[in-house]
C-alpha cells in the first residue's frame, strides 16, 4: 500500500486520506489550513472522514468495459424509441427537446447530464413562484429536493417519467464515462453539500449510474436520508454481479412503475 492509503480487512478496500489531509497534518502546529485547497471543478465539502475506495483497478476497469459494451448495445437497441420520445416531446410542448442539467460525478468532477425534457421550458423560473404561493410544496421540497405531483410537468413528461424513459439520453453520459450502469444518484453540488455532508467525499468515489439501489428501492416514496443510506453503502460494498442484479431488477420496475413509487 503506498503513503495515501491503509490497510483494511478486504482486499478490494483501500481506505484513504481525504483531500488535504496530510497537509492539514503537516501545519497543523501552525496554522489551521481548509481541509484542501479546491480544484476548479471539485464540488466536494470538506471531511476528516476516511474514504473507502471499494473494487480493486481490474474490478474497476471490468466495470467500465460492461458499462461500454452493455451500454452501447442498448443505445443501439434503443435509438429508435429514443427518436421516437424526441419528436413526441418536440410536438407537444414549447421548449428544446433535451434537459442539461449540472450534476456531480467521479472524484466531484462537474459534468453535464442529459435527460428528455418533461417539464415546461420556463421550470426553474416558475419553481420559486410556487414554493412562495403554497406552503405545503415548500416544505415537501424542501424535505426530498422533489415535488409529487409537479405542476410543471408535462402530460407526455409524465408518462416519461413513470416508464424512465426521460433518462434514456444518459446513455450518452455512460459511454462518454461520466455516468455508469449502476451507481449512487447523480446529484447537484447544492444536494451534495447539504445532504450528504461528511459522506460527500465517500460518495464520489463511484461515477453516478443510470440506475442503483435507490431506483428499485421505493425511487420517490424513500426518505432522503434513505437515499443518502443507500448510495453511501452502494459505494463500499458493490460488485460486477450485483450491478447485474439490480439491472435485472430495474426491468421488473419500469413493468410496474407506479407500484415502485415512480410519478
Amino acid at each position: 500500500m503506498t503513503s495515501g492509503g491503509q490497510q483494511s480487512e478486504r482486499p478490494d478496500l483501500r481506505i484513504v486520506s481525504p483531500p488535504g489531509a496530510a497537509a492539514a497534518t503537516a501545519n497543523e502546529s501552525t496554522a489551521s489550513p481548509a481541509p484542501f485547497e479546491p480544484v476548479e471543478f471539485w464540488a466536494v465539502p470538506p471531511t476528516d472522514q476516511p474514504v473507502i475506495v471499494a473494487g480493486s483497478a481490474l474490478k474497476r476497469s471490468a466495470k467500465r468495459a460492461f458499462d461500454l459494451v452493455v451500454g452501447a448495445a442498448v443505445g443501439v437497441v434503443l435509438l429508435p424509441v429514443a427518436a421516437a420520445v424526441a419528436a413526441v416531446v418536440a410536438a407537444t410542448s414549447r421548449g428544446p427537446v433535451l434537459f442539461l442539467h449540472t450534476r456531480v460525478g467521479k472524484g466531484g468532477e462537474l459534468f453535464t447530464c442529459y435527460k428528455f425534457r418533461t417539464m415546461v421550458a420556463d421550470a426553474d423560473a416558475v419553481l420559486p413562484q410556487l414554493l412562495e404561493a403554497d406552503p405545503e410544496l415548500s416544505a415537501q421540497f424542501a424535505e426530498t429536493q422533489k415535488l409529487t405531483a409537479d405542476p410543471r410537468i408535462t402530460r407526455v413528461g409524465r408518462v416519461l417519467r413513470m416508464t424512465s424513459l426521460d433518462e434514456l439520453p444518459q446513455i450518452i453520459n455512460v459511454l462518454r464515462g461520466e455516468m455508469s450502469l449502476v451507481g449512487p444518484r447523480p446529484v447537484l453540488r447544492q444536494e451534495l453539500v447539504e445532504r450528504y455532508g461528511n459522506q460527500a467525499a465517500q460518495l464520489v468515489t463511484m461515477a453516478p449510474g443510470l440506475t442503483g439501489p435507490w431506483q428499485v428501492s421505493g425511487r420517490n416514496n424513500l426518505s432522503y436520508a434513505e437515499r443518502v443510506r443507500l448510495d453511501v453503502h452502494y459505494t463500499v460494498s458493490w460488485s460486477l454481479l450485483g450491478d447485474i442484479r439490480l439491472l435485472l431488477s430495474t426491468i421488473s420496475v419500469l413493468c410496474n412503475p407506479r407500484g415502485n413509487g415512480a410519478r
